[in-house]
C-alpha cells in the first residue's frame, strides 16, 4: 500500500469528486465554572471517497470533540458539516439520527457494545435504528460481517465473554452494518496491547480499502497515522496537514 501524505496550506485533499465529508469553519467552546474553553476555532476538513485521514494532536487538543462534531453527535457553535452534500446540522434531530445511522460507522476506543445483547444483536443495532432492512436480511448481514471479522463462532456470545480484541472486531462489524460511506474511528487501538491493536487496525484498514469507505481516525499513534493517506494535526482549534 503506497502512502501519500501531501502538505497543503489548508487541510484539503486534491479535488477528485464530491467529498464524502465537508467541514468548514467549525467552532466549539465549553463553558466551565470559572472559564471558557475554545476547542475549535474555525477548523476545516474535506475527505474524499475512499480516503484515509489521520487526525493527530496533543492530549486535550479536542480531537474527540472534533470527531463527534464531524459525526453529527455534537453540534458546533458555528460552522457547517456536510455528509454527501447534506448539511448535517440543518436537519431535525430525528432526520440527523437517521442520516448518521445510515451514512456513518463509528468505531470507539471503548467499543460501546451492549452487555445484555449477544454479538449478532449488537451488530444489528444500526440497522434496527433505521428500520430500512427486513429482520431476516438484517440478521444474515450481521452474520456475514461477524464472519468477515473472524467471529463467526462467537455470534451468540455476549461482549463480556470476549477479549478486548474480539470486542473491537465486533465493533468494526457493527460500524459496517449499514454500508456507510464514512467510518469514524476514535483511538481504535487505545485499549488494546500493541499486537492486538495492530491486528484490529489492519482489519479496519483492509475492509475500508476493499469496500471504498472513507476513513477518519483520531490517534496518538504514529504507526496508525503512517498508514493513512494523509495526516492532519489539530492545534489551537485549527487543522493543518502534516508534512510528508
Amino acid at each position: 500500500m503506497a502512502w501519500q501524505n501531501p502538505c497543503h496550506a489548508m487541510p484539503f485533499p486534491p479535488v477528485m469528486s464530491l467529498p464524502v465529508l465537508e467541514a468548514t469553519g467549525l467552532h466549539k467552546r465549553y463553558h466551565l465554572p470559572h472559564k471558557i474553553v475554545d476547542v475549535l476555532n474555525g477548523a476545516d476538513l474535506f475527505v474524499q471517497p475512499g480516503e484515509r485521514v489521520a487526525i493527530v494532536g496533543r492530549s486535550g487538543a479536542g480531537k474527540s470533540t472534533l470527531l463527534h462534531v464531524l459525526g453529527g453527535l455534537d453540534r458546533p457553535g458555528k460552522g457547517s458539516v456536510k455528509l454527501n452534500g447534506t448539511s448535517v446540522y440543518d436537519l431535525s434531530s430525528r432526520r440527523r439520527s437517521i442520516l448518521r445511522a445510515r451514512s456513518i460507522g463509528f468505531v470507539f476506543q471503548s467499543y460501546h457494545l451492549l452487555p445484555e445483547m449477544d454479538l449478532i444483536e449488537n451488530v444489528m443495532l444500526p440497522a434496527m435504528a433505521t428500520g430500512h432492512m427486513p429482520r431476516r436480511t438484517m440478521r444474515a448481514r450481521a452474520q456475514d460481517l461477524l464472519k468477515l471479522v473472524g467471529l463467526a463462532d462467537r455470534v451468540t456470545h455476549t461482549p463480556l465473554e470476549l477479549s478486548g480484541g474480539e470486542q473491537q472486531r465486533a465493533a468494526i462489524a457493527r460500524a459496517l452494518m449499514n454500508e456507510p460511506k464514512l467510518l469514524l474511528a476514535d483511538e481504535p487501538t487505545g485499549n488494546l496491547d500493541r499486537s492486538t491493536g495492530l491486528e484490529a487496525l489492519h482489519m479496519l484498514f483492509s475492509i475500508a480499502r476493499e469496500s471504498g469507505h472513507a476513513l477518519v481516525v483520531v490517534t496518538h499513534s504514529q504507526e496508525v497515522a503512517a498508514v493513512c493517506d494523509r495526516t492532519v494535526r489539530l492545534a489551537n482549534g485549527l487543522l493543518a496537514n502534516e508534512p510528508a
